[in-house]
């Protein structure tokens, strides 16, 4: 490792068209586990100007009627079903916040393109006779933790995400009126001996109000977007040298899916770790979690996540690889990047040894962090990782794996 760098992270808001897209698709996802805690979905989501469209499979028990009809069709949902689909998307949109002539929640047009569940894809990943149920599809899956913040996830990327929360909640409240939901940040820090000590550049830009990008409104909307920093950022990471970049091309009025289409899954590097590990390149956002992109991923951030905060590291990444229709990993991969206490290997042993983990099959992971439930719209902005387990939420971020990695490790 280099002893001095820079390094670099970065968010994106609620109101950015891409995550409006991923909320929706979430959910959709929630809307039939609520219904059929095995329901498969795979939904994905364009919206623009005026106009959101959904596309994917979906098998679940009494919405969908796969019985009554070829597997293909979009003609036969049960009674109500589709009104429930186009209400629960309006809704999310609302619930951001866009109420403007080019998207607006009540008045966008909506196209429900959802169809049934492949039976070629089910026959690989249902469970039947002596075979285990299979992975929904083939891929490589990582999980990343690091001691630099409390919640071991990278500062580069807890930082930008904690700036754009606290505008939405601002905005939200009423507490600054003037923000609209759109908004990016970005945020560098100076690393020593790989612990930030510097912040040296830190980029918002955010959609607002008419008259709010010169004069007297220009000016408030910077002061608050400074003092925003100033009250997320540890202060010895701020001094005179950190450069702010603040809506640096000037207007921002039109934004969100009018500004700029948005699509499920193009913010991956959002979602995960801000750049600091390697991705596998699947997406999350509509998608149940016999889809391993998902499900594994997040197994994978709780084991790193354990082995970081068991002190058996200060970094650590973890890779998992499945097939389709097969079980069990074909692959499970620890690098701890010479910050281990005891080997990477023996880690890989004491994972392996842990029967509470189900072997790492697709069920065995859904059954230990409890996966099968409506839980997902919540994790849809402001990063998948980092975020505080409540309740049945964010299962995933929970360090309770650490008496048992202690065990396996003294076995």
């Amino acid at each position: 490792m280099r002893n001095s760098y820079l390094f670099t992270s970065e968010s994106v808001s609620e109101g950015h068209p891409d995550k409006v897209a991923d909320q929706i698709s979430d959910a959709i996802v929630d809307l039939f586990l609520s219904k059929d805690p095995e329901a498969r979905i795979a939904c994905e989501t364009l919206c623009t100007t005026q106009l959101v469209v959904l596309a994917g499979e979906i098998r679940c028990k009494g919405v969908y009627e796969e019985d009554r009809v070829e597997w293909a069709s979009n003609e036969f949902w049960a009674p109500g079903a589709k009104a429930e689909i186009e209400a629960t998307v309006r809704a999310t949109v609302k619930k951001i916040g866009y109420e403007q002539k080019g998207f607006h929640w009540e008045s966008f047009r909506f196209e429900n393109n959802l169809h049934g569940q492949s039976p070629q894809i089910a026959q690989g990943v249902d469970a039947s006779g002596n075979k285990d149920e299979g992975a929904g599809d083939q891929g490589i899956m990582f999980g990343y933790a690091s001691d630099e913040t409390p919640e071991l996830l990278p500062a580069t990327l807890y930082y930008s995400h904690k700036i754009l929360e606290r505008m939405a909640a601002d905005r939200h409240s009423g507490a600054a009126p003037f923000l609209e939901p759109d908004a990016k940040s970005q945020v560098t820090l100076r690393y020593e001996e790989s612990k930030p000590v510097a912040a040296t550049a830190i980029v918002v830009s955010t959609q607002h109000g008419k008259g709010y990008d010169e004069g007297a409104g220009e000016a408030e909307l910077h002061a608050y977007v400074r003092q925003v920093i100033a009250d997320i950022l540890p202060a010895h990471l701020l001094s005179d040298e950190t450069v702010y970049h603040i809506n640096p091309t000037g207007s921002f009025e039109i934004g969100g899916p009018d500004g700029d289409a948005g699509v499920t899954g193009r913010k991956i590097i959002v979602d995960t770790y801000g750049g600091a590990a390697p991705h596998g390149g699947g997406a999350f956002s509509g998608k149940d979690p016999t889809k391993v992109d998902r499900s594994a991923a997040y197994m994978a951030r709780y084991l790193a996540k354990n082995i970081v905060a068991a002190g058996y590291a200060t970094r650590c990444t973890i890779q998992l690889a499945y097939a389709i229709g097969v079980s069990e990993p074909l692959s499970l991969y620890v690098d701890t990047h010479s910050t281990g206490t005891v080997g990477d290997d023996v880690l890989e042993a004491a994972i392996g040894k842990i029967d509470a983990l189900g072997r790492l099959t697709p069920r065995g992971i859904r059954t230990h962090l409890g996966l099968n439930k409506p839980i997902y719209s919540k994790t849809a902005a402001y990063g998948h990782f980092g975020r505080k387990p409540e309740g049945d939420f964010f299962p995933w971020e929970k360090t309770d794996l650490v008496d048992a990695l202690n065990s396996a490790i003294a076995a």
